[in-house]
């Protein structure tokens, strides 16, 4: 295994192995707070990730009781409230972009709080597993603020219009088990096994081909922000364009292995 550790007193961990990379989130004293010099570290750590021919895969998750509690309040009521500025929110947000832009499926691992920006966070990720302990909760309306990191659009796709409601009008905290059932969580893991379920998932991620996989994941999220007329006729034109393009007789052998793994499965 290799590591390489970011800047900023290692606020940031990376390691890699078998094409996935596992970035740990690395301030636990502080319930991993999103402050300004994290926030760069995890922009910078995406960048080198997504430009890494030899990762195919990441896993975020955190260190500690938490995954994140969102942006350091502390640090934004010292200096004005500057996180909070338009150049830090929506979709032109350096850290939406970074998760948005990379080039690699990202897994969340939630280990812990997700709550308010670390609860944007983890719906920046591409799918969640969440350890059993983990706890979700929106709590923008109760500090006062807004959500800008897509949050507010995001969670009523994903679990419904009521429910979203419910979960940023109310506040209220939610278990790994609650978010599974409403279909934010794709699996619960015991929380000694929630890593290693992550990077399985990394690795069955980097068996597949590389620039299909690409396209798809680029047809998905391309998808989601269309109507469903608009998506099915994006898809129809992107798989034409590539797939005219195959070479069937490198499939074949492809095909056999799929047979074989699916033997073993």
């Amino acid at each position: 295994m290799t590591a390489e550790q970011a800047k900023d007193d290692q606020l940031v961990l990376v390691e890699i192995s078998d094409q996935v990379a596992l970035v740990t989130l690395n301030r636990p004293e502080a319930y991993n707070a999103l402050s300004r010099a994290m926030t760069q570290a995890i922009i910078e750590a995406f960048a080198r990730l997504s430009a890494d021919d030899g990762v195919r895969a990441i896993v975020l998750t955190g260190r500690g009781k938490a995954f994140t509690a969102g942006v350091d309040l502390k640090e934004m009521g010292a200096d004005g409230g500057s996180a909070m500025s338009a150049d830090n929110l929506g979709t032109d947000a350096p850290l939406v972009r970074a998760l948005a832009e990379c080039e690699k499926p990202i897994i969340g691992a939630i280990n812990g709080f997700a709550v308010t920006g670390g609860f944007e966070l983890a719906l920046a990720c591409d799918y969640l597993y969440a350890a059993r302990s983990a706890r979700f909760a929106d709590t923008h309306a109760r500090v006062g603020l807004i959500p800008g990191w897509g949050l507010s659009q995001k969670l009523p796709r994903l679990v419904g219009i009521n429910r979203a409601r419910e979960i940023s009008f109310t506040g209220n905290y939610f278990s790994a088990e609650q978010a599974h059932t409403w279909g934010l969580v794709n699996e619960v893991c015991e929380d000694d096994q929630l890593i290693e379920r992550a990077l399985a998932s990394g690795r069955d991620i980097a068996g597949t081909q590389p620039e299909a996989l690409r396209r798809i994941r680029a047809v998905m999220n391309d998808g989601w922000e269309m109507t469903l007329g608009d998506a099915l006729q994006m898809e129809g034109e992107r798989s034409g364009a590539y797939n005219s393009t195959i070479d069937f007789a490198a499939m074949e052998q492809r095909l056999a292995e799929l047979k074989a793994r699916g033997r073993r499965q």
